[in-house]
């Protein structure tokens, strides 16, 4: 008598295809508003002043540092702004002129007027001395352990990284942006730490 063929092994299910970029930046900038709509009064600045402490212990001899004006659930960088300028190390803020044009870096002095340019950014008038920064804070929308980072998606940082490669490259952000993993594209190029409310990540702590 035949012996009738074993039945077939389940399929395996398809393995979850990892998020585009658009939805991740979608998810993580969900997630960023979420966190900072949640905390109580005064809580926003006294992470942001943490966070400018962190960062005063890792700044090394930089003798200037290029920093941005945050937009909506960024971490702010006031309190390292004004933490920098105390110790007389020189502030500079980005300046673009559309996303074709590379971002410069132009000195600013807390107090100095800001212009509103392309999409609504706060910056320095475009006759400002320029700049190049020993240190760059750079927004994030998420990084990962490995020291990835996913922006907004229009490529000025990583065009100024490339062109600063002596720049040390400093993330910003709140702690719950970490993931643990950023996909990354040819052309993106690492952080040499992250600083959050909770602290310094470096190499590939976690």
């Amino acid at each position: 008598m035949a012996v009738p063929p074993p039945p077939p092994f389940p399929a395996a299910p398809p393995m979850a295809a990892e998020p585009s970029k658009p939805a991740l930046r979608a998810e993580l900038r969900a997630v960023r508003d979420a966190f900072v709509l949640d905390l109580a009064p005064g809580e926003r600045a006294r992470l942001e002043a943490l966070a400018a402490d962190h960062l005063m212990r890792v700044a090394g001899g930089a003798r200037s540092i290029a920093f941005y004006v945050a937009m909506g659930s960024e971490m702010g960088c006031a309190a390292a702004i004004a933490a920098t300028a105390a110790r007389g190390i020189a502030v500079a803020l980005p300046h673009v002129e559309s996303r074709s044009a590379p971002m410069r870096f132009l000195r600013w002095t807390p107090g100095d007027p800001l212009e509103t340019g392309w999409r609504g950014l706060s910056q320095p008038a475009a006759e400002s001395a320029g700049i190049d920064p020993d240190l760059i804070v750079a927004p994030l929308l998420g990084f990962d352990s490995a020291l990835n980072r996913i922006g907004q998606g229009a490529g000025f940082y990583d065009r100024a990284f490339a062109a600063l490669p002596d720049a040390r490259r400093i993330g910003w952000g709140w702690s719950i942006q970490q993931r643990p993993a950023i996909g990354c594209d040819p052309w993106d190029v690492p952080l040499d730490a992250v600083v959050t409310e909770a602290g310094v990540i470096e190499g590939n702590s976690a």
